[in-house]
């Protein structure tokens, strides 16, 4: 049968060129620092700003309304970096503290003082805010500061990790599947309860979003590698755009700060875990080992560095950006996205280098300077015996 042959060599040769996936059943993992995820920080960061500067300007983009599906996209790259390899359980909580806590509290203070339009918080919102507790405090949201709700799921993620790396593989496996039914099943579970906050936002409804992560990462310690040629890989990010603009349409739920229903929530909750995959897996399961690529650029890797500050900052940024730049808010102007996007891209960089720079790397270099040292394992003799355990002891593994 030539023909059945032939055809049967030309779809391999097709699918060879699309993708092959090897999976490596090693003892020794390695895993190598990604550079590529370095510049994938940058690429949320900013997409995170374009979704809120298109809400501002009322520009009425469905793609754009649904760019924040780049927090999913934090989330599973956090995910992923804290899951990688053997955490080091001992120092996780110094270590996390330190990352986040320092450039949080400056912020918060600095927008506190600094906005006018939080000259009449009470003693509640602002200690809501200092604690990363405001998603549970009624109006614990307040202008300038209304994207820590995402920081809020964040911290909770923080404090149940440990509890699942301590697990063996298969109690992983089975706590991912209960942690992301019971995330599908929330906002039904909650359903008709009148409460002061939004329950919706509460962390259990985005375990599915912590998941592309922490699969990524069981998948990459059980040795699998993605082999995507390079112009290849971008057509995830391009699937994911589809994703996001499919879910951006009417039909498929409410846009803008309109309630969804539990079908509605969780059919977003879906397309933005999706939306998170697509972005990943291309880029941690099938890095490119040379260092090239745009996201391993040093402009994007530099960006990436400083993303965590774009984001604690934009939201402020974009409140002084109508005032100065004389715009009004909701016009639905092309001009108008096009002049706010850019101003408040420009001045979240600037400040955000500042608070990387002045605060955040000092705090890391702190909590390096100050931790405590592990003691490295006594070397083996250069000739062990022949039947001693020296000779059968893996290698130790490190964390991230």
């Amino acid at each position: 049968m030539p023909t059945t042959n032939t055809a049967t060599h030309q779809y391999s040769r097709f699918m060879a060129l699309l993708y092959t996936c090897s999976i490596s059943n090693t003892s020794k993992q390695h895993h190598p620092i990604l550079p590529e995820l370095e510049g994938l920080r940058a690429v949320a960061a900013l997409g995170i700003v374009v979704t809120h500067v298109s809400f501002q300007t009322g520009l009425g983009s469905a793609l754009f309304e649904r760019f924040d599906f780049f927090v999913a996209v934090f989330f599973a790259l956090s995910a992923f970096l804290l899951a990688r390899g053997k955490a080091r359980l001992s120092t996780y909580p110094s270590h996390r503290l330190t990352r986040i806590l320092p450039a949080y509290l400056v912020c918060v203070v600095v927008v506190m003082a600094a906005l006018p339009s939080l000259s009449g918080l009470n003693w509640r919102q602002v200690l809501a805010n200092l604690f990363l507790v405001q998603i549970y405090v009624p109006d614990g949201l307040v202008p300038g500061l209304t994207q820590m709700w995402s920081l809020c799921i964040e911290v909770a993620f923080y404090i149940v990790l440990p509890a699942y790396l301590v697990l063996g593989q298969r109690g992983r496996a089975v706590l991912l599947v209960v942690a992301v039914s019971f995330g599908l099943a929330w906002p039904w579970c909650i359903r008709g309860f009148d409460a002061p906050v939004n329950l919706q936002i509460f962390p259990p409804s985005y375990a599915p979003w912590f998941a592309v992560g922490l699969g990524c990462a069981e998948l990459e310690r059980a040795g699998v590698r993605l082999r995507i040629g390079g112009p290849v890989r971008w057509l995830f990010p391009l699937l994911a755009l589809a994703v996001a603009w499919l879910a951006g349409q009417e039909w498929v739920g409410p846009r803008g700060l309109t309630h969804p229903s539990p079908s509605e929530f969780n059919a977003r909750i879906i397309l933005g875990t999706v939306f998170a995959a697509l972005w990943l897996v291309p880029f941690a399961l099938a890095p490119q080992r040379s260092g090239r690529g745009v996201l391993a650029s040093p402009v994007m890797r530099a960006m990436g560095r400083w993303s965590y500050s774009i984001f604690l900052w934009h939201v402020a940024v974009l409140e002084i950006a109508f005032p100065v730049l004389g715009r009004e808010l909701f016009t639905g102007s092309v001009v108008d996205f096009a002049l706010v996007l850019a101003f408040t891209i420009a001045v979240s960089v600037a400040v955000s280098y500042i608070s990387y720079e002045l605060v955040e790397s000092p705090a890391i270099h702190w909590r390096r300077d100050n931790s405590p040292r592990r003691t490295p394992p006594p070397s083996p003799p250069a000739n062990p015996p022949h039947n001693s355990q020296l000779a059968t002891v893996p290698a130790p593994t490190t964390g991230p």
